[in-house]
């Protein structure tokens, strides 16, 4: 199919009468019975045509393909084989991507439709690598979007249309566990910018809505926190959209969730992460933008982050006591300790007459050159104790009176302090 697709794509007479051969693709489409090839051709040459060319899939817009491709897609998968279903779930998701869905258009899918695809995924086995799996979820997240479309530009008194995604998940959420856990692991290999947007999108609504607060297992919550911290730590500074994005679904994933339970998990790594999303003063970064900064400080009001009494002492200390706060240091530390690192002062090597000891000093009245002139030397101080003297024992004298020493050597001059030794003194 896919070879027949871009043959007829190449072909002289799609060159030349392509609006034509458009518009009678897009008819054959509609009238083709499922089971015939010609419309497994059909199929393959508007998706790769569509790719390329975006009105392709505005012209089956307007023809009303979008209650066929229903019609393929659910009522008739028993007739489908594997690949030609994967087909039709792709021209779905393009034709959905490139362009806003009309009202008659979203008043055709119904719930039976969501939870067709949500089986889909459940009967998988949750594989997010399994492409076919990888093409059901993406439907469902296309169409997430097209309802949130919906509701901009509408009329105060009209009612939104019905997210019939938000509310089978509302329903029927603990039988469709396994597309809670493919759209996290999704969002963690994801590198395409719009696709990120399509899952943060669902999950800023399922956060949102009260009955889906706890829709996600908790060790999903878990590895979601951990794909935000990477995530918002490591966007370039162009990436504001995304980034803005990410903390408006961090906001409530925190605050609605199992995670707003003890043990509060990472605590100290998120609050280290708003501080550095908020530090305008960095040298490294420039000034974070007026958004960035509003949703931080939305963050940031979370009840299990802010700081406890004990806490908001330490930091009032802190700024009392060293002029600065944990806090604001916390942001930085990382860079400081590189710093630190990288410039650590060269160490001088220690003199080898140290090593063997230091000469005495000169003798008075001698003169050493200094640099530019010259220095007279005085006579160092020499701080001197007379020994303790202890009694000798022996028979006592003929007066009764015990033998004892004699008075004390005389202190040493300082000028024979080096060649005088102290001798024993002599009984008087």
């Amino acid at each position: 199919m896919v070879k027949c697709g871009f043959r007829l794509i190449d072909s002289k007479v799609f060159a030349e009468h392509k609006t034509y051969v458009r518009r009678r693709f897009v008819g054959r489409f509609l009238k083709e019975p499922s089971n015939s090839a010609r419309l497994h051709v059909i199929t393959a040459t508007l998706l790769y045509d569509g790719i390329d060319n975006p009105k392709t899939f505005e012209l089956m817009l307007e023809q009303n393909a979008f209650a066929r491709l229903i019609d393929l897609i659910w009522k008739d998968v028993a007739r489908l084989n594997f690949g030609f279903h994967k087909i039709l779930l792709e021209v779905f998701y393009e034709m959905c991507r490139i362009q806003k869905l009309r009202s008659q258009d979203l008043d055709v899918l119904q719930d039976e439709f969501i939870k067709h695809l949500l089986e889909q995924v459940e009967e998988g086995g949750g594989d997010p690598d399994d492409p076919y799996n990888y093409a059901v979820v993406k439907v469902l997240l296309v169409l997430n979007e097209q309802y949130m479309l919906s509701e901009i530009g509408m009329r105060e008194d009209a009612p939104p249309p019905t997210n019939r995604v938000v509310k089978v998940l509302s329903f029927n959420g603990p039988d469709f566990k396994t597309f809670g856990e493919n759209i996290i692991l999704l969002l963690n290999r994801e590198t395409e910018t719009p696709t990120q947007l399509l899952i943060l999108k669902l999950l800023f609504l399922l956060f949102t809505t009260s009955r889906t607060y706890e829709y996600f297992y908790t060790n999903d919550l878990c590895v979601l926190v951990d794909v935000m911290i990477r995530s918002l730590a490591d966007l370039p500074e162009e990436e504001n959209t995304l980034r803005h994005m990410y903390l408006r679904v961090f906001h409530p994933l925190l605050s609605h969730t199992q995670l707003r339970h003890p043990p509060h998990y990472k605590r100290a790594e998120i609050i280290k992460l708003l501080n550095q999303l908020s530090n305008v003063k960095s040298q490294h970064f420039s000034p974070a933008d007026p958004t960035t900064l509003r949703l931080v400080s939305r963050c940031n009001k979370v009840d299990w982050l802010c700081d406890s009494p004990i806490e908001e002492k330490a930091h009032e200390l802190a700024r009392q006591y060293l002029g600065m706060s944990l806090q604001d240091v916390g942001s930085s530390m990382s860079v400081v300790e590189v710093a630190a690192v990288k410039e650590k002062a060269p160490t001088k090597p220690g003199s080898k007459k140290k090593e063997r000891g230091a000469p005495p000093p000169p003798p008075p009245g001698r003169i050493r050159g200094v640099w530019g002139g010259l220095e007279k030397v005085s006579a160092p101080e020499v701080h001197s104790e007379p020994p303790k003297c202890e009694p000798k024992k022996g028979p006592p004298l003929a007066n009764g009176s015990l033998r004892r020493r004699g008075p004390p050597p005389p202190v040493p001059s300082a000028r024979s302090v080096h060649a005088v030794k102290v001798g024993v003194a002599t009984d008087s």
